[in-house]
């Protein structure tokens, strides 16, 4: 599938992480979404039940992001991947990148992320 809606950069304050201060005091972390599914429904009919709300997206990232705390940054791609394939039926497939650009690491870095790919 070649079509796809990306959503980069959403942001939102967590409390994941290994270390006790990162789950005591937060960090922000900064999610890209791709979905991959047919837009071509949504293209010929020009209506938004054929696509995905990409409003709706971002909102449930969001609720992921500030959600339960979890150890792994990969955890929380998993879990942003099972809800969106589980909440939007028309999607096929996810590319979920989870950015940690403060994670506690004692060398000077820009960022830190995993990228998952799920399918349905």
């Amino acid at each position: 599938m070649s079509d796809q809606i990306s959503l980069t950069g959403i942001s939102a304050t967590g409390f994941h992480g290994v270390f006790p201060e990162e789950r005591r005091n937060g960090q922000s972390f900064i999610v890209d979404v791709i979905l991959k599914f047919d837009l071509a429904p949504a293209g010929q009919s020009d209506d938004l039940t054929k696509t995905v709300n990409y409003a709706t997206v971002a909102e449930a990232v969001v609720e992921e992001i500030i959600g339960e705390p979890v150890l792994l940054i990969e955890t929380l791609a998993t879990q942003i991947s099972n809800r969106l394939l589980t909440d939007f039926p028309l999607v096929a497939s996810v590319v979920i990148t989870v950015h940690k650009p403060s994670a506690p690491v004692d060398v000077k870095f820009t960022d830190i992320a995993v990228t998952i790919e799920r399918h349905r």
